[in-house]
């Protein structure tokens, strides 16, 4: 975490919180100006960034409440479109656009990328446009993964304000079929493997009865 994420993350709510508990002298050196902005995506960002197949993305309506959702898709289907932007095509699902009408009152946007089978956690915080496919198809159709059975409507680039490498501690092990795949082809050969021979043994049984 460097200072653009603490001087976002860290309101004065916070600091008091932390002043109260005794932390706040451990987070003094995010907010040095010194310390360096640290929005700009690097090469070790953009290469997570575009390995992803999902992430959580959090914006807030008009009454405050906020709104959590998982956007899934093929790896790759979050793009880098530059050193402070990143986009995806905006398919058509239920339609019922909880997102997208947060976005219109308040375009500040939270996400949310995880790697569960390294137990990496990128965090980003950003501001959102929204671009119809109307009024640009060529960046909309840029953003769409080609191929994929299902219909984009809008390109939603995000500008990128602070990020942050979070703590790895408590994040779950987890692994997707692709990630299991060797391990199970390995398997599923030396099951093939002991079934032939458990057959061959049991045809010299029978023979010497």
């Amino acid at each position: 975490m460097a200072l653009a994420y603490a001087k976002i993350a860290f309101t004065d709510a916070v600091r008091r919180e932390q002043e109260e508990r005794g932390s706040a002298h451990i987070y003094e050196w995010m907010l040095d100006e010194d310390t360096g902005p640290e929005n700009v995506l690097s090469a070790k960002e953009a290469s997570f960034i575009e390995t992803m197949n999902g992430f959580y993305q959090a914006t807030v309506n008009e009454h405050g409440w906020p709104y959590v959702q998982f956007r899934g898709g093929p790896v790759g289907f979050l793009k880098v479109l530059d050193k402070t932007r990143i986009g995806y095509a905006d398919l058509r699902g239920n339609r019922q656009y909880l997102s997208l009408g947060n976005l219109a009152g308040n375009d500040r946007i939270s996400i949310i990328l995880m790697d569960y089978a390294q137990r990496r956690r990128l965090k980003l915080l950003g501001r959102v446009e929204i671009v119809s496919i109307q009024e640009d198809p060529e960046l909309v159709k840029k953003l769409s993964i080609a191929k994929y059975k299902a219909i984009p409507e809008r390109a939603v680039i995000i500008n990128i304000e602070a990020l942050d490498w979070n703590c790895s501690a408590h994040i779950p092990v987890r692994l997707s079929l692709e990630e299991l795949e060797p391990q199970l082809y390995k398997m599923r050969e030396e099951l093939v493997g002991l079934r032939a021979e458990n057959a061959e043994l049991k045809a010299l049984v029978s023979q010497s009865l």
